[in-house]
């Protein structure tokens, strides 16, 4: 792509559209999108709109640098713009960060910026949002923000990979060293994978599911592009369709499953199209919720402030609400099973597995399902469940 010459305003775009945005609607053009690019003027077509990504509190890693630099993690604001050609989708993220980091080959600390944008191959139900479950995979795009890496390009140059504190060059031999690494090293960590659940991500190295992603760091603020064919041998996007974004922080060690996440969010590419029903909102009476949480849920999983239950006994629950939706969780409440979420913590005592496998692998939540709730009780549930999550950073 072209040197980057950014005609957006950032600090004006990230101010736009206060309003939490269910649904993104793309703007249809005329151009041929496998040709954009972040600093395309198509994007003074699309209007920013606002999706909040919340800290993943479901899994906790075993690093305590990494918790302690994300304990007090607030939600992010992320402004989203989307064209459609047709043939092609293509996004634009923009979000602030105080920090460009950046994951090296030298540092086994150093983590970088990254984001993601994921797509369900299913849209009759909502599969986990961290990273699908089993028999409702997700496409991944992932994207990290990385320095150069020294690797031959199918040249057999083995020379360059080695780091120059390992060369006899001196002076000007060890800058024309350090150039010829720059021209021929790697700096774009772009990945697509298929994943239906923890320990099943997949990356896709036949290009069945092509991507053209992009990152840019200006005055504080990340810019990040994804452009992606409609139609692929695992997506059918028409219509209206889910879709979920996550974001990494290098800068407090984010990695993995330490990152923030949105729920999963209805495009639609036609205005005609019906939105999805699997995105709808629940209304209920959130104080019998809260009443209901302490009565059912707090002797096994912890939030907000409820520390009933020991620690790694169940997920935390404490900013469910910012990256489940609705529906999903209304699942969780009458089919435990349906989707198992695996990767409780390695620490947690051995009674407290969250869940039991068969000899087919096939996954049994230790939750009971709560089919003894009446409807009213679990739209009540559901809707003190969807306010347990942090505020958004100013």
């Amino acid at each position: 792509m072209k040197t980057l010459k950014m005609i957006l305003l950032c600090a004006s775009l990230l101010g736009l559209n206060s309003a939490m945005a269910q649904n993104l609607s793309a703007v249809h053009v005329k151009e041929d999108l496998s040709k954009v690019s972040l600093s395309s003027l198509l994007w003074q077509k699309a209007k920013a709109e606002r999706v909040e990504v919340y800290p993943q509190t479901t899994i906790e890693m075993n690093d305590e640098e990494l918790i302690k630099a994300n304990e007090a993690n607030l939600a992010k604001v992320l402004q989203v713009k989307t064209l459609s050609d047709g043939k092609s989708i293509a996004f634009l993220l923009q979000w602030k960060d105080t920090t460009k980091s950046l994951q090296t080959s030298d540092s086994t600390t150093a983590y970088g910026d990254g984001f993601a944008v994921q797509f369900s191959t299913v849209n009759d139900k909502l599969p986990y949002i961290g990273m699908g479950s089993e028999g409702r995979a997700v496409i991944v795009h992932l994207q990290k923000a990385t320095g150069a890496v020294y690797e031959p390009n199918n040249r057999g140059d083995v020379y360059h990979q080695v780091n120059s504190s390992n060369q006899n060059a001196f002076a000007k031999e060890l800058a024309s060293y350090k150039n010829e690494v720059a021209k021929q090293g790697n700096g774009d960590y772009q990945r697509s994978f298929i994943s239906e659940g923890f320990r099943s991500m997949t990356q896709i190295r036949d290009n069945s599911e092509p991507a053209v992603m992009e990152m840019k760091y200006d005055k504080g603020v990340w810019s990040a592009l994804l452009v992606r064919p409609l139609k692929s041998e695992h997506l059918s996007l028409q219509g209206s369709f889910p879709v979920a974004f996550a974001l990494w922080d290098g800068e407090k060690k984010n990695r993995d499953g330490s990152k923030l996440l949105s729920p999963w969010i209805g495009v639609t590419l036609d205005s005609n199209a019906k939105e999805l029903a699997l995105l709808d909102e629940i209304k209920g009476d959130v104080s019998n919720g809260e009443k209901l949480m302490m009565e059912n849920c707090s002797a096994c999983h912890q939030y907000k402030a409820v520390k009933n239950a020991p620690k790694y006994m169940a997920p935390n629950l404490s900013n469910i609400g910012g990256y489940s939706n609705a529906s999903y969780l209304k699942e969780s409440i009458m089919e435990p099973s349906a989707v198992v979420v695996a990767g409780y913590n390695v620490n947690a005592h051995k009674n407290f597995s969250w869940y039991t496998s068969d000899d087919k692998g096939v996954r049994t939540s230790t939750m009971p399902p709560f089919a003894h709730l009446d409807e009213k009780s679990v739209k009540d549930l559901v809707a003190f469940m969807k306010t347990l999550k942090v505020e958004v950073e100013k």
